[in-house]
């Protein structure tokens, strides 16, 4: 049996960034994943908030590239966390560890959702001033040029749901 994952959501809060004693990393966060359905008696959508966690550089990637909000891609699989908390009493708590992590928007749906212009978000100069430098202003349509080494995304209008009845098409 498969324990395969893939969910996309937005995050609830901040990712939770730490490193172990051995120095690697690790980052937890929960993301809000609305089902596709609407409640027979709310006649609204309900929402799942499903654990993650990820380990070294996708760590990192999330920590630093994602916030409150984001829309994330998360791929992985399901893992049982048992412990035993403080009282005695023994836990059991499903998380997803992510074994790829990626945008779930472009740039520009980000920032219109929430105003949030992140480490990976480049400034819009094309409705606020330009920058001062000797070189001529971009036309006002124009995307502003990334900087060297900057993540880009292409525009993902084009894309289209494939999975409409929740079958695996494969």
């Amino acid at each position: 049996m498969l324990n395969k994952v893939i969910l996309m959501g937005r995050l609830c809060a901040d990712p939770d960034f730490r490193q172990t004693q051995s120095g690697v990393a690790v980052c937890r966060f929960t993301v809000a994943v609305d089902r596709r359905f609407t409640n027979r008696q709310t006649g609204e959508r309900e929402t799942d908030f499903i654990n993650v966690v990820t380990w070294r550089q996708q760590a990192e990637f999330v920590s630093r590239y994602f916030h409150k909000g984001s829309m994330i891609i998360v791929e992985g699989s399901l893992r049982n966390d048992n412990y035993t908390d403080q009282n005695g009493v023994k836990q059991y708590r499903m998380n997803v560890q992510a074994d790829n992590v990626s945008f779930g928007e472009t740039k520009r749906a980000a920032q219109e959702s929430n105003g949030y212009q992140g480490a990976y978000q480049q400034p819009d100069y094309s409705q606020s001033e330009a920058p001062a430098s000797s070189a001529p202003a971009a036309p006002a349509a124009a995307p502003a040029p990334a900087a060297p080494g900057a993540f880009q995304m292409g525009d993902m209008g084009d894309f289209e749901e494939i999975l409409t009845d929740g079958e695996v098409p494969f």
